[in-house]
């Protein structure tokens, strides 16, 4: 641990990085995988076994958090590590997503964002000053700039509009964040589909002297393809000695071909969400628990795995409770899907250090393949 935020490098293979984050908290060994905390909590899981699966940070919601219980309680009650009792760094991001999805009436303008919470109605304005005043009050150890997140596809110069937007912001959120020692401020690369966008997005966030940089406005539902060829114009663009963080993304596949290309950071709900809607995440690929062939099926998730949940019940039993709406069906996978996240961070780091992630992701992506019927 360190007194302050460092970012060191400690191994290359092409264009990914196996690197270290140091700060008061904790380090953060990367590529990391954020599990999702969106109102201070990891969705069916207890902060014990989400730490001893190997998980360095944490993420927590800015918007979900002012609504409810309020970031001023959450103040008055010791910050956001003490009320989840979770010791260790967290990342919280600016809110600026969940009000553009989440909000059905809302107003951008320079000054900020004016919007209907979906929760009770009631309007709120979010700054850039309040976002990171917000941000603050939890006392999360990462913070990100308040941005403008447009769906895609959008015209060109709605993108532009909202980039230079984002950028005014990103400013404003930097003054607001001042000098925090131990801790980070990140900014987020906006810029849609278009990679001219996006490159004068990075340039002009790099050199501002961040901390830290997101790619945001990704993972919305547009093609794989596209969302590489983003990262392809715009990691070359940002600084070699700061994390790059790839906001909301994503499959496993995913984060293989993004690692390759220099991300070093990644958040998602996808294993949580996918363990409470009955989908395990395997080294043999995804299965899907509400199908009537696993009805009988004493086979565990995955026989040679080191977490309970995937190691130690039948598929018959997990689709039993899947099917039935038992609350363990949903603990149990989110908790097997978790475990295998953390494995393929840890897998990629060790692949990256040994300068073989190609070779390695190529067996992954082969064991995918396979599928989940037992070898002869």
């Amino acid at each position: 641990m360190s007194d302050t935020f460092t970012f060191r490098v400690l191994a290359t293979d092409g264009k990914a990085r196996r690197g270290e984050i140091s700060m008061p908290r904790g380090n953060i060994r990367t590529p990391a995988f954020m599990p999702v905390g969106t109102g201070g909590t990891v969705k069916a899981m207890y902060m014990d076994q989400v730490r001893a699966l190997g998980s360095d940070i944490i993420l927590g919601n800015t918007y979900h958090l002012m609504l409810r219980p309020g970031a001023e309680r959450v103040a008055r009650l010791g910050g956001l590590h003490e009320f989840a009792r979770w010791p260790y760094p967290i990342l919280t991001d600016s809110g600026g997503f969940q009000v553009m999805s989440l909000s059905a009436l809302r107003k951008v303008r320079e000054e900020g964002v004016t919007f209907r919470s979906h929760v009770d109605g009631e309007v709120h304005e979010m700054s850039p000053e309040r976002s990171i005043e917000i941000q603050g009050l939890l006392d999360s150890d990462i913070q990100m700039q308040l941005d403008e997140c447009i769906a895609l596809p959008s015209p060109e110069k709605e993108i532009e509009r909202a980039m230079e937007l984002s950028l005014r912001w990103a400013e404003r959120c930097k003054i607001a964040f001042g000098d925090q020692p131990g801790k980070a401020m990140f900014g987020i690369v906006q810029g849609g589909d278009n990679r001219r966008l996006r490159l004068r997005s990075a340039e002009a966030l790099a050199a501002m002297g961040l901390k830290g940089y997101a790619v945001g406005g990704l993972a919305v539902g547009e093609p794989q393809e596209v969302m590489l060829d983003i990262l392809d114009a715009t990691c070359p663009a940002l600084p070699a000695n700061k994390p790059r963080y790839l906001m909301g993304v994503g499959t496993p596949d995913d984060i293989l071909k993004s690692v390759a290309r220099g991300i070093d950071m990644f958040d998602c709900v996808m294993p949580t969400r996918a363990g409470r809607h009955g989908l395990a995440f395997t080294r043999r690929g995804k299965i899907n628990l509400k199908n009537a062939r696993h009805a009988e099926d004493t086979r565990p998730l995955d026989e040679e795995s080191d977490c309970p949940a995937a190691r130690d019940y039948s598929r018959a039993y997990l689709h039993h409770l899947v099917k039935s709406g038992e609350a363990l069906g949903g603990m149990l996978l989110t908790w097997n899907n978790l475990a295998y996240y953390q494995g393929l961070m840890a897998d990629i780091r060790a692949a990256i250090e040994a300068g073989r992630l190609g070779e390695r992701t190529a067996e992954i992506q082969e064991e995918w393949v396979r599928g989940d019927l037992p070898a002869l």
